[in-house]
């Protein structure tokens, strides 16, 4: 039989639970400033396409905003750049897992691993995998943003989320995804994409909320 402490211990904690859970709510965190507006050119590298999703796409990945551009450079390399953010509140939904979303869209995983890219003041944790589609072939590049933290896989991102949840009514998060078509020698693709990020990197900071 539960004792008259232990009682008194288990009631405060279940009203504390209930008050948290009846009072506590996320914030909705919009980007800085909105995705349009993002540069066309920068550092050596112009837009060359755009792509907008259709509203059923959208309503799958459901993003507060986004951003899905090619952009290439003088010698010729192109690279996709996929932005993905979510404002943490209840009209934004998840970010989905890229080792999901890729083999969904008839990607298949050839080889991935965690990386680090160094750009101005700051490392990028990261993932680089390359995936396999028919003949095509393709570097991938992700990491998930939250705040100023940079992270590589999906349960610190999740950790992440609870924690400034709980202790500051955040759950805003980006997810970031730089792909170069192969040219046949990965360490040539790498090379592009780390060039890429390191261009970009300061750009995305003036729209992401830190």
């Amino acid at each position: 039989m539960i004792g008259n402490r232990r009682f008194a211990i288990l009631l405060i904690l279940l009203v504390g639970t209930s008050i948290y859970l009846t009072t506590h709510a996320d914030l909705t965190v919009p980007p800085n400033k909105p995705f349009a507006s993002f540069p066309a050119a920068f550092s050596g590298w112009q837009m060359d396409a755009q792509t907008v999703f259709s509203s059923e796409v959208l309503d799958v990945l459901r993003p507060t905003d986004y951003l899905y551009r090619q952009y290439v450079d003088a010698a010729g390399h192109r690279v996709t750049l996929y932005v993905g953010y979510h404002s943490g509140g209840k009209e934004s939904g998840v970010i989905h897992s890229p080792k999901h979303c890729l083999p969904g869209s008839g990607w298949f995983e050839a080889s991935s691993q965690k990386i680090s890219v160094t750009v101005p003041s700051k490392t990028i944790h990261a993932v680089e995998a390359v995936y396999q589609k028919g003949e095509d072939r393709e570097l991938f590049v992700y990491w998930f943003q939250a705040g100023h933290k940079t992270l590589s896989d999906e349960y610190s991102l999740k950790a992440a989320e609870i924690w400034g949840s709980l202790f500051h009514r955040r759950r805003d998060a980006a997810f970031i995804r730089i792909s170069v078509p192969s040219a046949g020698d990965s360490s040539v693709d790498m090379a592009v994409a780390r060039h890429f990020i390191y261009a970009v990197y300061p750009a995305l900071l003036e729209y992401l909320p830190q």
